[in-house]
């Protein structure tokens, strides 16, 4: 049977930090939920962050993987260091994608934990860089094949559905 871990604010749950989601309208989202494929995850809410929460970001020079290492932090945007909850997220969230059996994971862009291919610079300006966030860097470790929640036809082709 085919499991994908799915961001949580992917299917319309408000956990993101500004306490909104960032629901993707693809029908396929259903349908797999339907057949019970899909896991849902918020690794800041799996952290212990609230909903809602400060804004936070990869400090710059780093990306997940850095963070993973030890090597780089995650700040919010008043300077806080909340490294230790997307750690420990990130953590669950590859237990979690284990005990599922799931292969893929389709995750939000841009996050500093879900981030596939872009994160924010680390500044809080609003502007990206080239990046993945400490998830997606956790799960690819694990053998999980990830993908941004632009490259969801990309997945449904990976999976034939």
């Amino acid at each position: 049977m085919t499991s994908i871990l799915v961001s949580a604010c992917l299917l319309g749950q408000k956990v993101r930090y500004d306490g909104a989601a960032k629901t993707l309208p693809d029908d396929r989202l259903a349908d797999w939920d339907r057949k019970g494929w899909l896991h849902p995850i918020c690794p800041e809410l799996l952290g212990g962050l609230p909903v809602p929460r400060l804004p936070a970001e990869i400090e710059p020079g780093h990306d997940g993987a850095s963070v993973l290492s030890g090597q780089g932090r995650i700040l919010d945007l008043h300077g806080g260091d909340v490294t230790g909850a997307f750690l420990m997220g990130a953590k669950i969230a590859v237990a979690k994608a284990q005990k599922h059996r799931c292969t893929y994971a389709l995750l939000t862009e841009a996050s500093p934990s879900c981030g596939t291919d872009v994160i924010y610079s680390g500044h809080h300006d609003g502007v990206r860089r080239v990046g993945m966030g400490v998830v997606t860097a956790a799960l690819i470790q694990a053998g999980v094949q990830v993908f941004s929640s632009d490259r969801i036809d990309e997945l449904a082709v990976v999976i034939g559905a």
